[in-house]
């Protein structure tokens, strides 16, 4: 009998997120420079969607993937994307338009919403565009089902209308013939935006854009311009791997990621000001379909906004707090005599990264240190972590690093990065067919000659990357700890990573695919079975994601049962609140300066409080198709510093938003006169506490 519970469409929430990163473009409290920086970054999570979740949807349809989804399915969720994407794109330009750039003007900031420079640029403008830019134009001229180009992704073309020069132009009842042409805005060789001469004080910025627009009579002398209007394209980015369990992965992923470039279209975004006949000129000619179609605005591709140059500096920018030094670590000369004292919790980007890199050094140089493990998934480019693990493989230590090439959008990076550390020694372990490796921990075996040569190793776990480039912007706490049992746990994870068959046992850390989904299932029903003794039922989950609806369907019975449940979820949340199944149930959501990353999941217990950190969402993929790792917080001050922070965001009423049943991002005002910005409020409690 299928129950009666209802689920949000995974991409429509996940797009309810997008618009409520958005808003904080509308944000008038924030420099204008954090505005036009969320604008950026809601343009690329845009663009990420369509080059995956829209791509995947299509691929239903055209039967080239083969999912749960069906056509009609497919075609319903991609009508109801196309739907609230189109919306959102006129709350996008109606920000831009009358939020931001009023804003700049504001500061004596002038961008350009026009071809015609003011008279005092003319020839700086024209000049700029002969020598930096007309080199490096290539235009086509296009025709009806005479296709010569080809459109890349995630690139900005022009297309322009023009009518050749003709004394005739002038004759009453003369039509004469449009021709058409396409041109790509140069990618590489010059900046999108320009900035002009300051003049009065005043500094002006111009889109490459308009610059070409103003000089398009000497691109085409022969031609009379008509007019001209940008368009772009999204491509299917996603790699779809055959059979993994045979052949070489390491090449089969290259071929893949070459081949994403020409990946089928999954969305053609133009001009929305771009005359209907001559959007239909164009879609014949490039063979796009109306369910292509996006409406865009007269400058597509604005995540490039994150580069719009600010004249006057820091003033106009979020001023970012600076990441704490951690007293106690300092204080010792060793990273592992602290932690053999104690556990340590970290929390980045509010503390150092640096803490990372010292205990990573320090196994590098240490004589006891035999062995170093360790997982990659996502890996800064010229990473300092990947310098201690080569340094330590140079000194002699074992070092292994299972590199996750199916990281996407990371595979060339985490390629490279696996090819340069294999040359120095280190042994790699690729890919695990059909499965994602998403845990981020590491374990280094360590003798102790001051406990008479016994083994003392340590463990670092975490909620995210070993990546100290992300961990300056995104919110995530990680473990050091040299407990017998949790490292114990972790060497069965790196087992299981090195191919051992056996099906391990875990005391204490909780792994998908073998005991993470029958422990939360246990630890759900157990706050149920306290409220039914009457007692206490209490269950808090932050999260980037809910989408598994087994999960979901468990809390959904635990709040019919009374179990009170805080979900702050970041992103994608299918679970729906305010129905009679889920009174007991609210959703928060955060947005603010830092990404919030960090996974936690607490149980009330009767008392005794089960609190766990991990990398894992409540995703499907998470839970079936990926190793991922959960590890409790067994010291009780830790576990109090995590639920002091938890209760923190909970009482956010500057950037936290209820999401309702209409996934509506209701932000939690109240008359409360203690305004409670929880990123903020977290880095002055941890302060304090340090």
């Amino acid at each position: 009998m299928e129950n009666s519970y209802k689920y949000f469409k995974r991409d429509i929430s996940w797009l309810s997120f997008n618009y409520r990163v958005l808003l904080e473009a509308e944000d008038d409290a924030l420099p204008i420079y954090e505005r036009i920086k969320f604008l950026s970054i809601y343009s690329s999570n845009l663009e990420e969607f369509y080059e995956i979740r829209v791509a995947e949807h299509r691929g239903v349809i055209m039967k080239k993937n083969y999912t749960e989804e069906s056509g009609a399915e497919a075609e319903e969720v991609l009508a109801g994307i196309t739907k609230e994407v189109n919306r959102q794109q006129g709350e996008y330009y109606r920000i831009f338009y009358d939020k931001v750039l009023p804003e700049l003007n504001r500061q004596n900031i002038y961008l350009y919403q026009d071809s015609i420079p003011e008279s005092f640029h003319e020839e700086f403008v024209h000049n700029f565009f002969n020598e930096e830019i007309f080199p490096f134009l290539s235009p086509v001229m296009i025709q009806a089902g005479d296709i010569r180009t080809f459109i890349r992704d995630r690139r900005l073309y022009l297309v322009i209308r023009m009518v050749k020069k003709s004394k005739r132009l002038s004759t009453p009842g003369y039509v004469p013939e449009y021709h058409y042409a396409l041109m790509k805005i140069p990618y590489a060789k010059v900046p999108r935006f320009i900035e002009l001469p300051v003049h009065e004080g005043k500094s002006y910025i111009m889109f490459i854009d308009d610059i070409i627009r103003a000089n398009l009579s000497s691109i085409f002398p022969g031609y009379v311009i008509d007019s001209c209007y940008s368009i772009k394209i999204s491509r299917d980015a996603d790699i779809y791997l055959d059979n993994e369990k045979s052949g070489n992965i390491v090449k089969d992923i290259r071929e893949k990621v070459k081949k994403r470039k020409i990946g089928a279209l999954s969305r053609f975004m133009y001009d929305r000001a771009m005359p209907d006949d001559f959007l239909a000129f164009v879609c014949e000619a490039f063979g796009i379909t109306a369910d292509d179609l996006v409406v865009g605005g007269r400058y597509l591709n604005l995540q490039d906004l994150i580069k719009l140059p600010n004249p006057k500096g820091k003033e106009l920018e979020q001023q970012i707090p600076v990441p704490m030094r951690v007293s106690f670590l300092d204080e010792m000369e060793s990273v592992f005599k602290v932690v053999k004292k104690k556990d340590v919790l970290l929390h980045f980007p509010y503390q150092s990264f640096d803490y990372l890199i010292r205990f990573l050094m320090e196994a590098a140089f240490d004589p006891k240190v035999e062995e170093i493990k360790i997982t990659q998934y996502r890996v800064a480019e010229n990473s300092a972590v990947i310098n201690t693990l080569i340094s330590a493989a140079q000194n002699g230590k074992k070092v292994t690093v299972f590199v996750e090439l199916k990281a996407r959008f990371d595979e060339e990076n985490n390629m490279s990065t696996a090819e340069r550390m294999e040359q120095a020694g280190i042994r790699i372990i690729y890919s695990i067919p059909g499965l994602k490796v998403h845990a981020k921990v590491a374990v280094i075996l360590r003798k102790d000659s001051e406990d008479g040569g016994k083994r003392k190793d340590f463990a670092y776990l975490s909620t995210g990357n070993f990546n100290e480039k992300t961990a300056k912007i995104y919110s995530d706490m990680a473990l050091l700890t040299s407990k017998a049992e949790i490292v114990q746990d972790i060497n069965k994870v790196f087992a299981i990573l090195e191919g051992d068959a056996s099906e391990p046992v875990f005391r204490h850390l909780l792994v998908a695919r073998f005991n993470m989904v029958s422990e939360l299932t246990r630890m759900i029903q157990q706050e149920t079975e306290h409220v039914k003794q009457g007692r206490k039922g209490r269950i808090i989950l932050k999260m980037n994601g809910l989408h598994d609806q087994n999960m979901i369907n468990e809390l959904y019975k635990a709040s019919e049962n009374g179990v009170e449940i805080d979900l702050i979820i970041r992103g994608i949340c299918c679970l729906v609140p305010d129905q009679p199944y889920s009174r007991n149930i609210r959703i928060t959501r955060i947005v603010d300066m830092f990404l919030e990353h960090s996974r936690v999941w607490y149980f009330y217990n009767d008392g005794e409080e089960n609190l766990y950190l991990t990398s894992a969402d409540w995703m499907r993929r998470n839970l079936n198709r990926r190793i991922e790792t959960a590890f409790p917080i067994l010291v009780p001050e830790l576990k109090q510093e995590i639920i002091d922070i938890l209760n923190i965001q909970m009482r956010d009423n500057v950037k936290a938003c209820r999401i309702d049943e209409n996934l509506c991002n209701n932000f939690k005002r109240d008359d409360n006169p203690h305004k409670v910005r929880a990123q903020l409020a977290i880095y002055e409690y941890l302060k304090n506490r340090s």
